[in-house]
């Protein structure tokens, strides 16, 4: 849903001169069947074995009982990782300017929580 979201905000985001990628720790066949299905129009990078996201911090492990019902609702994560770690990244958004400066980060320990794509276009034309 929070992609979608974004997707549905992309044009406000490329008005405010940006432009919009997604990072995912899914393989990369799982994220282009996603974005076919989808019909996205942004770019969604795999970040395999969460590699980056551990080296920023922004991994958390499933908690057994919540691996239990991702199963029964036949998300499998390690299938989809292509690990067994059943590690995801927090929900993070980032602006950074074309200097690689990070201008705007918003990211929280909760995974329930999203960062609202309307503040990240706030933050984008303060910029």
């Amino acid at each position: 849903m929070e992609l979608e979201a974004l997707n549905a905000a992309l044009p406000a985001i490329k008005s405010a001169g940006a432009g919009f990628v997604a990072i995912s720790p899914q393989q990369t066949q799982f994220n282009r069947e996603f974005m076919e299905q989808k019909k996205f129009s942004f770019d969604l990078l795999s970040d395999p074995g969460n590699r980056t996201a551990n080296a920023y911090g922004l991994i958390y492990t499933l908690p057994e009982d919540l691996s239990k019902i991702y199963l029964q609702f036949g998300i499998d994560v390690p299938k989809h990782n292509g690990d067994d770690s059943w590690t995801l990244p927090l929900p993070a958004r980032y602006i950074i300017d074309r200097k690689g400066m990070v201008r705007y980060a918003e990211v929280n320990v909760d995974y329930t929580v999203r960062p609202e794509p309307e503040n990240t276009i706030a933050a984008l034309n303060e910029l």
